[in-house]
């Protein structure tokens, strides 16, 4: 007898939990900020040498933080003149869009589409 292996679509079982983990740091982050560092630390720890779909997702994170990043700090210092509040929620609202998107395809054992997009 021979051994079925899985479709080449469907991730092997835990391969996705790395990148679930990250996608629960990042939920964290937004009222406790520094679990976010630990999340794009084991992103970049995991990207090499995953398969396709994991690397999809960790891509796809450390862009989210660092991206997320960028317009904190430009939300930081336009505070001063009022528009920073705003951009700030806009921020989080983007931020938190792309953590459950990428956190819902994870689930389903999907690659991100585009992991190098600015919007979701």
């Amino acid at each position: 007898m021979s051994e079925t292996q899985p479709p080449a679509t469907q991730p092997a079982a835990g391969e996705l939990d790395a990148a679930k983990l990250v996608y629960i740091l990042y939920f964290i982050s937004v009222v406790v900020g520094i679990t976010a560092v630990a999340g794009v630390i084991v992103a970049y720890l995991k990207r090499n040498g995953a398969p396709a779909i994991a690397a999809s997702h960790y891509t796809f994170q450390i862009r989210t933080f660092w991206i997320g990043l960028l317009f904190a700090v430009i939300s930081a210092v336009t505070a001063v003149i009022g528009i920073g509040v705003l951009l700030a929620i806009a921020t989080l609202v983007w931020y938190l869009v792309r953590a459950i998107k990428g956190f819902m395809l994870s689930l389903d054992g999907k690659p991100i589409a585009d992991p190098e997009t600015w919007l979701w």
